[in-house]
């Protein structure tokens, strides 16, 4: 268990929103992240971090693709939408996703990116286990939506 003033301190940080989708074998799902970051400037990489426990996580582990839709500051209600942990979704609300090149994007985002996955990481080098994966991933394609829009952000602490 992670100590409380360390955790609160955590909490402090802002981060942006974004929704990460993936599809495999006909079964599409998404999940609200705030734990998404360009870890290179060199190279178009990021790493998304997703818990084994979602149902997600095996769609991006078996398909070695997913997108990630940055919201915009007006995206609250999607970005409610698709956090609940480990929520196995029957119906993954049109009104907010669309298809984009067999991956689930959502509408009218600040912009999207398609991530193929070079890398996953489970444990740290001390041979400590994380409970999330961290899937690191070139950039392959992108979309521009609303870039004007300011971004959604979020705080464990603070809120939307």
């Amino acid at each position: 268990m992670i100590d409380r003033d360390i955790k609160r301190s955590l909490g402090q940080m802002m981060k942006g929103v974004q929704v990460v989708g993936a599809t495999h074998d006909g079964v599409s799902r998404a999940y609200c992240s705030h734990w998404v970051c360009q870890v290179s400037f060199e190279e178009p990489i990021v790493m998304a971090s997703v818990s084994p426990k979602h149902d997600t996580h095996p769609l991006i582990r078996d398909s070695g693709v997913f997108a990630v839709s940055i919201l915009a500051g007006d995206q609250v209600a999607e970005g409610q939408y698709f956090s609940y942990p480990g929520r196995k979704y029957r119906y993954l609300a049109p009104e907010y996703l669309t298809d984009v090149a067999g991956l689930p994007v959502v509408v009218d985002c600040v912009a999207w990116l398609r991530c193929e996955v070079i890398e996953v990481k489970s444990a740290l080098a001390d041979g400590s286990e994380l409970d999330h994966d961290l899937f690191f991933a070139r950039v392959t394609d992108v979309g521009e939506g609303r870039l004007g829009e300011p971004p959604l952000l979020y705080s464990s602490r603070l809120g939307w």
